[in-house]
C-alpha cells in the first residue's frame, strides 16, 4: 500500500478569548490507497479535502492519528516521505510569475537536487509532454490559467515521484484545458507512468470518469469508499427529477412539503439569487411528478423540468442529504478548503 491514513484528525482554532473555539476539518479519517491506483476524494467545498491533502503532503501536522507513505511516517520520517510525493494545488500561486516557465522548473529542480544534463533532459521531456515548448521562454505571468496549471504539473513531476496529490487540478479551467488535464492524469500518469494518484474534486463527472475508487467526504468525515459503479447500484431507483425555477423561495418550507410526498427519499435545493436548482430523489419519479409541480408552482416559476439517470452527485445526496454544490459549513480558514 502506498498511502495509509489511520484515524487522522485535524482541527483549527477560530476566534479569540471567550469566543475561541475549534473547528474539526478532518474527523478520524481512515483509508488506504494501493500502488498504481487512481483514488478520488469527492465532496463539497468546506468538506476537508484540501486539509487532508496538506496533511498527507506534510504541509500540516495532524492533531491525532497516523499517516504513512510507503511505510514512512510523515511526521518522524518526513524527508523520506516527501521524496515520494508530487503536489499540485489549484488557486494558489506556487510559481514565480516574473520568471519564464523553463527558469521556474530550473529553480525547483535545484531544490530537488537535479542539475546539469539530468535536469535539462527532465525539463525538456516535461515541456514536450505537456505541450509547453513554444512558451517555455515566456514569463509565467503571460500564461493562461490552463498553461499555469500545466507548468505547475510539470513542477510536481520534476523529481519523478511515485505518488501524486492532485487537489482540484481542473478548478477554474476552461473545458479544453480540463479535458487535457483529465486525459493526462488517466493516460500518462496512471496508464503509462504507473503513478499512484490521489485526486480531490467536487466535480462528480470528473471523479466518475477518472477514479477507480472514490471516498465521499462530508463535514470532515468519510461517508463511504466504493467504485463509481458500486455507488450507483446503491440507489434503489433509476431516475432523478430535476427542476430549475425562479422566485423568492422559502427553502425549508418547500423541502418539508416535498419530503412529505410518498416515495420521495431525498430533496436537494440550491438557491442563488432567486435561481433555484431542485433535485428530487424518489423510488417512482413518474408517480410524484404532478405533486412536485403543484407544490413548486405555489412557490416559484418553473423554467425547466428534466428526468435523468442518477449520477455520483445523486448518490452523494442520497447518502448525506447534501449537494456537492452546497457549502456544508460556515466560512472556514484557507487551510480547510
Amino acid at each position: 500500500m502506498n498511502i495509509v491514513l489511520d484515524n487522522v484528525v485535524k482541527k483549527f482554532k477560530r476566534g479569540k478569548g471567550l469566543r475561541k473555539h475549534y473547528i474539526t476539518a478532518c474527523d478520524h479519517v481512515s483509508f488506504t490507497i494501493e500502488q498504481g491506483e487512481l483514488f478520488g476524494l469527492l465532496g463539497p467545498n468546506g468538506a476537508g479535502k484540501t486539509t487532508l491533502v496538506r496533511c498527507i503532503a506534510t504541509l500540516l501536522i495532524p492533531d491525532e492519528g497516523k499517516i504513512t507513505i510507503f511505510g514512512k511516517d510523515i511526521i518522524y520520517q518526513s524527508m523520506e516521505a516527501r521524496q515520494q510525493i508530487g503536489l499540485l494545488t489549484s488557486g494558489e500561486r506556487t510559481l514565480y510569475w516574473k520568471l519564464t516557465g523553463k527558469d521556474n522548473l530550473k529553480f525547483f529542480a535545484a531544490l530537488y537536487g537535479l542539475a546539469g544534463k539530468e535536469r535539462d533532459k527532465r525539463i525538456d521531456y516535461l515541456m514536450e509532454l505537456l505541450d509547453l515548448k513554444d512558451v517555455e521562454s515566456e514569463r509565467v505571468e503571460k500564461y493562461s490559467s490552463g498553461m499555469k496549471q500545466k507548468i505547475s504539473l510539470a513542477r510536481a513531476l520534476l523529481h519523478d515521484p511515485k505518488i501524486l496529490l492532485l487537489d482540484e487540478p481542473t478548478l477554474g479551467l476552461d473545458p479544453q484545458f480540463s479535458r487535457f488535464i483529465r486525459g493526462f492524469i488517466k493516460d500518462e500518469l496512471v496508464g503509462k507512468g504507473g503513478k499512484t494518484v490521489l485526486l480531490t474534486t467536487h466535480y462528480m463527472d470528473e471523479a466518475d470518469e477518472l477514479c477507480e475508487r472514490i471516498a465521499f467526504i462530508n463535514k470532515g468525515k468519510i461517508v463511504n469508499i466504493k467504485s463509481p459503479a458500486e455507488y450507483k447500484d446503491e440507489i434503489p431507483h433509476t431516475e432523478v427529477l430535476e427542476l430549475r425555477c425562479q422566485g423568492n423561495v422559502n427553502e425549508e418550507k418547500l423541502r418539508t412539503a416535498l419530503s412529505s410526498i410518498k416515495s420521495v427519499e431525498k430533496v436537494s435545493l440550491i438557491n442563488k439569487e432567486n435561481d433555484l436548482a431542485l433535485k428530487v430523489i424518489a423510488s417512482r419519479v413518474e408517480s410524484i411528478l404532478s405533486d412536485v409541480i403543484e407544490l413548486v408552482r405555489g412557490e416559484a416559476k418553473i423554467l425547466a423540468i428534466d428526468v435523468k439517470e442518477p449520477t455520483l452527485e445523486d448518490v452523494f445526496i442520497y447518502l448525506t442529504g447534501t449537494s456537492l454544490k452546497e457549502d456544508t459549513r460556515e466560512e472556514q480558514p484557507d487551510a480547510l478548503e
